[in-house]
């Protein structure tokens, strides 16, 4: 595994991973902006979908093994992990405001 393209939430997600052939990390995949038919296929085989010419960047839940795999293929430049985003000014129970 190419430690150098994974972010840092990326690498402290795999060390949790139970079952490594198992699809659990939702990711984001930055390649390179003109793929080959090799690199697509590759692509389509680990099973992310909307593989184009001309996209750079894809999304994929993906296995551990198959993270590995990724981060060894010189196309691809990062791999970052993709979380649930939440509101930040989200309030609870919050009345009316007087003026």
């Amino acid at each position: 595994m190419n430690y150098q393209k994974l972010d840092a939430a990326l690498a402290t997600a795999l060390n949790g991973v139970q079952n490594v052939e198992e699809p659990s990390l939702a990711v984001f995949i930055h390649t390179e902006p003109i793929l080959t038919s090799a690199a697509t296929a590759v692509l389509e085989s680990l099973g992310v979908s909307g593989v184009s010419s001309g996209k750079d960047i894809f999304t994929a839940t993906l296995s551990a093994n198959a993270i590995s795999q990724l981060s060894e293929q010189p196309w691809v430049m990062s791999l970052k992990r993709s979380q649930q985003l939440r509101l930040v000014n989200k309030r609870i129970g919050t009345g009316k405001l007087g003026v």
